[in-house]
């Protein structure tokens, strides 16, 4: 294999070089993960190396293509620096008693990488002007409520929540594409509608700002609704069932849900929802038996279709069918949070159907030599059998492409146009598809 590996993507306009890791260092790489289950029975994936060691694409994609990252390169490393900080304890720790990790700059980061992909911006999210509105909703609340203090836990929270939702106008959204700003703390702050984990990120931070002070003895729990209406809801701890337990949110769990949720909202292939996200991606790469499907109405079949025509085209967004670029950034950070191995699984077929094949395969192949161990076997929640029939076609269907004579060290096709780019992508993709047919 080259030292340097040219990679042609059909998501993106051009061609250019990826530094090319051998499979021994790939494995040298990630052979420290570990698992431990946490106290709720979840499997944690544990990896005990440096972030830098972790080969993701979307930044040094980007930047190979003349795109200036560096603002999402800063929002990166601050996200980075928030996770760093999460213990094992820290993790399982409620997000109204953390102290540990920084939640409210962690969203901001986040939102602040986002923005910078899809906005181009020279001027970047300015993540300090909203952590001082986040300071300043504390500081009004005391300032109108200051009575509340003395008063019994339960007429403080009420007149908490009374602020947030009624005085503050602060509402709750069901989240999707069309309504994505609902899923960034910057635009929650602004807009007063957000998902049930923005406004239980909010909730918590007022909290933690009144606990700073020394205007909170007591402690408090949030309550995070699971179903697609209600509000999130403070409880005096103390008086907490043990019904309450599924409710809680821990720092980790809810730095998992914001990004999860954009990982749905962002996801190219947005037909079927009655499937797992990697099964949809798996569908519209023809890595799936369409044999073992009884139905399959017209609209996923044009839906699969039309998601296949605009990554051809090199399309990154579409206002009803996802956005790649967010998709991308969003599997890199669950990957970083080392929560799920599924998230490999999940990044490594959108770089297939970016055209990083090389990468797809070596995350591909750390997903399936993590999956194959003893811990994750013993869980309830397995990859089904469509998922894993999937993961294995594509893992013969990369292979395949990466033995066509010349496609990783050729050269010449860094001149070439968007149009020839992708025809010619689509040949190595389309000899490899018919050899595993």
């Amino acid at each position: 294999m080259c030292a340097m590996s040219l990679l042609v993507s059909p998501w993106i306009y051009g061609a250019f070089t990826l530094p090319s890791s051998s499979s021994s260092a790939s494995s040298s790489n990630f052979s420290k993960f570990h698992f431990s289950l946490s106290s709720c029975g979840r499997v944690v994936c544990r990896a005990q190396y440096a972030s830098k060691d972790l080969k993701f694409v979307l930044h040094h994609a980007l930047d190979a293509l003349g795109t200036d990252i560096a603002h999402a390169k800063v929002a990166r490393d601050g996200f980075c620096s928030e996770i760093k900080r999460l213990s094992d304890i820290e993790r399982e720790t409620s997000i109204s008693i953390n102290r540990g990790v920084d939640l409210g700059k962690a969203a901001l980061y986040i939102a602040a990488e986002d923005d910078s992909l899809i906005s181009h911006s020279s001027v970047p999210l300015p993540v300090d002007a909203f952590i001082e509105r986040l300071d300043d909703l504390s500081m009004d609340y005391c300032s109108h409520y200051s009575s509340a203090f003395r008063a019994s836990p339960e007429i403080f929270l009420e007149t908490l929540e009374r602020y947030l939702y009624i005085n503050k106008g602060f509402r709750r959204t069901n989240a999707n594409l069309s309504e994505s700003r609902a899923l960034y703390l910057h635009s929650v702050l602004t807009h007063r509608s957000g998902s049930a984990a923005m406004l239980s990120l909010i909730y918590s931070e007022i909290l933690k700002m009144l606990r700073l002070w020394g205007l909170l003895d007591f402690d408090v729990e949030i309550f995070f609704p699971l179903d697609s209406h209600s509000l999130p809801r403070g409880y005096h701890k103390q008086k907490s069932k043990e019904s309450d337990q599924p409710h809680i949110m821990t720092s980790q769990s809810l730095l998992v849900e914001m990004l999860r949720s954009l990982k749905d909202a962002f996801w190219p292939f947005q037909h079927d929802n009655t499937r797992s996200l990697f099964l949809r991606a798996a569908h519209a790469a023809n890595c799936i038996d369409r044999s073992n499907i009884v139905t399959e109405s017209g609209f996923e079949l044009a839906s699969a279709k039309a998601a296949q025509h605009r990554l051809e085209r090199g399309v990154w967004t579409s206002v009803r069918f996802g956005d790649m670029r967010r998709a991308l950034s969003a599997c890199e950070r669950l990957i970083l949070l080392e929560t799920d191995l599924t998230e490999l699984r999940d990044y490594s077929i959108l770089l297939y159907h970016c055209g990083f094949y090389e990468q797809s395969l070596q995350y591909l192949k750390l997903y399936q030599d993590l999956e194959s161990s003893s811990t994750e076997k013993q869980l309830s929640n397995s990859p089904s059998n469509l998922e894993e029939d999937a993961v294995e076609k594509l893992m013969v269907r990369l292979n395949l492409i990466l033995m066509e004579e010349g496609w990783s060290c050729s050269t010449h096709r860094s001149f070439l146009g968007a149009e020839s780019i992708g025809s010619s992508t689509r040949s190595d993709a389309e000899t490899a598809r018919s050899k595993d047919e």
